[in-house]
């Protein structure tokens, strides 16, 4: 208990006054623990980083060496930083590669966010029979490993018509998409007030123009942290296209995304160590989704949290 000393006042009155509590007593240790955990956090962030960004930096500085420096001195700077390296995998396939997997998300992505916000809308904002029934199918979908389903998938796409096709392998990226996009975009429809979606019914808004023109757009932070786990998924998909984008005959053309493409450039090696070449190859593949991340990750960041803060 703190004592009580008294302070003469104005009108000649005492005026009891707290006295100043000793450090003695036992009150910093919550602080000093906190410091303690907050140090060990961010030094375990540090060394997460770290062991993150040290091999993508090795990585591109080893693009602009020679197979003779990457042998000599694996840690070493290179000693001529020219581009020429990145021109000869590209012209190797790279470039092919990239278009081929650029083509695939331009539709891919967009088609997984407007079915798989649409989806979660109804599922979120709309009370019916199987309501609960279709979310938990998405939810197990979710979690439904894909190595399972590569067999009964590729048939399937092969009585389609669509092996070794771009809009084969769009349809299937949006279907491994949907379960999280559902998840996550479920989540959030739950969260955004509903008076909003009231005064646009009483205003006379059919369904569609309430989901297109006020909920989707409130819904903003989460499509686009969804998006980017989205694009960020399906760029870095090797399993699928593997299966999936195999030439059927020797008049089928190869239709190699990215990620194929990078074993199949080190497959074209052979015995011709060219170890810049693969480097500058994995280099071009890295880099667009670091540039997207990082210029959305406080996107993302407002996308993850605002569910909880709401």
């Amino acid at each position: 208990m703190n004592a009580l000393t008294k302070e003469t006042g104005a009108d000649g009155g005492t005026i009891p006054r707290q006295r100043a509590v000793s450090k003695g007593d036992g009150s910093g240790a919550p602080a000093s623990e906190g410091v303690v955990l907050n140090a060990f956090s961010h030094g375990f962030l540090a060394l997460w980083a770290l062991m993150i960004v040290l091999p993508l930096l090795w990585l591109v500085l080893s693009s602009f060496k020679t197979d003779t420096q990457i042998a000599g001195s694996a840690f070493g700077w290179p000693a001529n930083w020219s581009l020429d390296v990145f021109s000869r995998a590209w012209d190797k396939g790279i470039g092919d590669y990239f278009v081929n997997t650029v083509i695939v998300l331009v539709f891919s992505v967009p088609l997984t966010m407007l079915f798989g916000s649409m989806a979660a809308y109804v599922l979120a904002r709309y009370e019916f029979w199987g309501n609960r029934l279709i979310y938990y199918f998405f939810v197990a979908g979710a979690m439904f490993p894909v190595f399972l389903a590569l067999v009964p998938l590729f048939f399937m796409v092969k009585l389609l018509g669509m092996l070794n096709t771009f809009q084969g392998l769009i349809l299937v990226y949006v279907a491994y998409s949907m379960p999280f996009t559902v998840f996550f975009m479920h989540a959030f429809f739950r969260t955004l007030p509903t008076a909003v979606f009231e005064a646009a019914v009483l205003d006379g808004a059919s369904h569609t123009r309430t989901f297109f023109q006020v909920m989707l757009p409130m819904a903003k932070p989460g499509l686009l942290s969804v998006g980017i786990f989205n694009t960020l998924g399906q760029w870095n998909q090797f399993v699928l296209p593997t299966v999936l984008m195999q030439p059927q005959s020797g008049d089928d053309p190869e239709r190699y995304v990215l990620t194929q493409g990078l074993i199949q450039l080190q497959q074209q090696q052979g015995y011709e160590t060219d170890l810049p070449v693969l480097f500058a190859g994995v280099t071009i593949a890295m880099i667009p989704m670091l540039v997207v991340y990082l210029s959305f990750q406080r996107q993302v960041q407002a996308g993850l949290t605002s569910a909880t803060l709401k």
